[in-house]
């Protein structure tokens, strides 16, 4: 099986915690994580508007992308979020989430993220929580 990490699981993974989320990431093979680059836009923002450890973050996002290999958005991903975002049409859904929803449907692969709210009821997505002590 294939995972797509969220904006949200990436940065716990920078952070080294919690334990049960590494514990997991380190039991699946090479490159069954994946990240949308609509999350590696958002963590490149994150670390634009900082100015503390910004050369240090710099290089643990390289490391990161080094081994969650970052995935390119298609066409056919944007037809995928067109679809998404006419079967939910709740607007105060975030465009960016809807995106990264759209690219997990598209690529045939399990989202992973802590904000399971934000990805309730999009057709054909299926979610993850790696946050829990249960590792749903």
């Amino acid at each position: 099986m294939r995972y797509m990490l969220d904006t949200n699981i990436c940065i716990y993974i920078i952070k080294r915690q919690p334990p049960q989320l590494l514990r997991r990431l380190a039991n699946l093979a090479q490159g069954s994580a994946v990240m949308s680059v609509v999350s590696y836009a958002e963590l490149c923002a994150g670390l634009e508007i900082q100015s503390v450890h910004r050369e240090q973050d710099a290089r643990v996002l390289a490391l990161l992308i080094s081994r969650i290999p970052v995935l390119p958005f298609a066409a056919s991903d944007a037809e995928s979020f067109g679809v998404l975002r006419a079967a939910v049409r709740d607007r105060r859904r975030d465009t960016m989430d809807q995106l990264i929803a759209a690219h997990a449907v598209r690529v045939g692969v399990t989202l992973v993220t802590n904000n399971e709210v934000d990805f309730k009821d999009y057709p054909g997505l299926s979610v993850e929580n790696w946050t829990n002590d249960g590792d749903s």
